[in-house]
């Protein structure tokens, strides 16, 4: 009977998920498939998906499927052209001011690649929709659903906790 309420209390316990790495609101991020580029990027998590910095951006087909065709639109970026397979399109919300005369905005498409992050010393491929953010501090800003890739969590007053990406 005593070893039967030890085999019970074994399975009523909790099952503890790993700790999430604890990050800063500000972290630098490597891009290996984009040039080994290192961006300054915002970890949000009120923002969804990750978004990059990109310009001159042109969906094409090749061999049937979607693919996109773009330049970095960062400070210190090359003119170089990167290609990637459009995993999806998303339709992204425009935040407005709240006003009930005001007309709701249609959302605005934006291509959607599988792109490799390096943060810290941890690489995953996260969903990336591109859209020029050169007027933003940030060109890359890192949402929720790539926050779970990677097991983080956001400290909002700390900044660059994470060392140079090192993958």
């Amino acid at each position: 009977m005593k070893s039967l309420l030890a085999l019970l209390s074994l399975v009523a316990l909790p099952v503890l998920a790993a700790e999430p790495t604890l990050y800063g609101r500000y972290e630098y991020i490597a891009l290996p498939e984009i040039g080994g580029e290192v961006l300054k990027a915002k970890m949000d998590t009120g923002a969804l998906t990750a978004s990059l910095s990109a310009k001159d951006i042109e969906t094409f087909t090749r061999d049937g499927e979607d693919w996109v065709r773009f330049r970095l639109a960062t400070k210190d970026a090359s003119n170089k052209v990167y290609e990637h397979k459009i995993a999806r399109i998303s339709k992204i919300k425009t935040r407005s001011e709240e006003d009930e005369d005001e007309e709701v905005a249609a959302p605005t498409k934006r291509p959607v690649v599988d792109l490799e992050l390096c943060l810290g010393d941890v690489k995953r491929t996260v969903e990336v929709n591109l859209t020029d953010r050169s007027s933003f501090n940030y060109p890359l800003l890192i949402g929720a659903k790539a926050l779970r890739e990677f097991g983080a969590a956001v400290n909002p007053a700390r900044r660059f906790t994470a060392d140079k990406p090192d993958c």
